[in-house]
């Protein structure tokens, strides 16, 4: 890539597009973890040696997702959402109106959007939380950038120190009882299967308690952990940084600091839990998580740096296009991803659940990455918006949007 291809700001246009160029390929980039929530028991994210084959490639596709995907994706989401909620607000704070009101009623729909996806859909849902999440950080947006990252590093703390106290506050008696009563039990294994391999109901009466279960870990982590990268969105965004204006050498060094802190621990997370067996008391409490926890953020940064670099670049002009297609439609694309792998999975549908080792939850992966980046920019060609983003905004705004171009 030639360091002049980007020498001075880029155009609105441009700014944009880096915007849905990011979301696309963080949208294609989160179905690598999430695939193993739609064709494998729950626990077996956190834990994969309790479900199905993990030898030969099937470790080696745990531990690339592990090192290159598990936090990632979401990080730069994260990011997004906070970047966006400057943008769904700026006209009205420019002009000297009340964000307030709008706001607030566009976040409550889209925290039913994600209740309805969690629990009638799938329970992988990540809508309510960034919906949480928003509530608080909205507050935050008129902060200046050294403030924004001062909150939002403090608030990444949070997570894991609540995790400290925790610990500090148990005995070893009750950490130890815990951490091993989350692990399942042969029956709970067996019944999980049996019911995402039956009937539509089945289904839901096992993801009702584990959409639950997920939620109730918002508050002491989820929240943390996506609102402070939402607040750090901001300062990025504000910078000028998520939109493409910064200089090559920037973005350069951005990848290399990111790549550097970043690889190591994710690398060294994932030989570790392996080396251990995933035991969950390393796992969940242990160095086993906190060192994955930080260095995702090292990895996201380095992405964040490569896709810019990107579409200043001006390379594959065709590929980024579908990545912008995708990343506008990433509402009704991220529903869509649920909707084709639990046809795929339950019993509904294919009924595979349980059946796809890892090396072919890939295969899945890449077939459903080549569908979204062919739809997207037809859908596009004759509508504004995608069905979703267009239900979306039309409640937000209490008028019917138009819909054909």
């Amino acid at each position: 890539m030639s360091d002049t291809s980007a020498a001075h700001p880029t155009s609105s246009s441009q700014r944009l597009a880096s915007l849905d160029v990011l979301r696309g390929f963080a949208l294609l980039g989160i179905l690598i973890m999430n695939i193993q929530g739609f064709a494998m028991i729950s626990a077996a994210y956190s834990n994969p040696s309790l479900h199905m084959d993990l030898s030969g490639l099937n470790w080696w596709v745990w531990a690339l997702s592990h090192a290159f995907a598990d936090m990632k994706f979401m990080a730069i989401f994260s990011i997004l959402f906070g970047a966006g909620i400057i943008l769904a607000t700026k006209q009205r704070d420019a002009a000297g109106r009340s964000s307030f009101a709008f706001f607030y009623r566009r976040n409550g729909w889209l925290l039913l959007f994600g209740l309805i996806h969690a629990y009638l859909i799938w329970f992988g849902d990540i809508l309510v939380a960034y919906a949480v999440a928003a509530f608080v950080v909205f507050w935050f947006r008129g902060f200046r950038v050294r403030w924004l990252f001062l909150t939002g590093v403090i608030m990444l703390s949070v997570a894991p120190a609540l995790s400290i106290v925790g610990l500090w506050l148990s005995s070893e008696g009750e950490v130890v009882n815990l951490v091993y009563g989350l692990l399942p039990s042969a029956e709970a294994i067996a019944a999980e299967i049996q019911g995402y391999q039956g009937s539509w109901f089945d289904a839901f009466g096992v993801r009702a308690g584990t959409s639950i279960e997920l939620q109730s870990y918002i508050p002491i982590f989820l929240f943390w952990r996506a609102g402070g990268l939402m607040v750090i969105g901001m300062g990025l965004y504000k910078l000028g940084i998520l939109s493409a204006e910064r200089s090559p050498r920037f973005y350069w060094t951005m990848a290399l600091v990111g790549g550097v802190i970043g690889l190591p621990l994710v690398v060294l997370s994932a030989v570790m839990l392996s080396a251990r067996v995933w035991d969950p008391l390393f796992a969940l409490v242990g160095p086993g998580q906190l060192l994955n926890y930080i260095g995702s953020l090292g990895i996201a940064a380095a992405y964040i740096a490569l896709i810019m670099r990107l579409v200043q670049s001006k390379l594959w002009p065709t590929f980024q296009h579908c990545l912008a297609a995708v990343g506008q439609l990433a509402f009704t694309n991220y529903i869509l991803q649920s909707m084709l792998c639990t046809a795929i999975f339950y019993g509904f549908g294919l009924g595979l659940f349980g059946q796809v080792e890892r090396w072919g939850q890939v295969l899945i992966v890449v077939a459903v990455w080549v569908l979204q980046l062919a739809l997207s920019p037809l859908w596009l060609k004759r509508f504004r918006f995608g069905p979703l983003e267009w239900l979306w905004r039309s409640l937000a705004y209490f008028k019917v949007q138009p819909f054909r171009r």
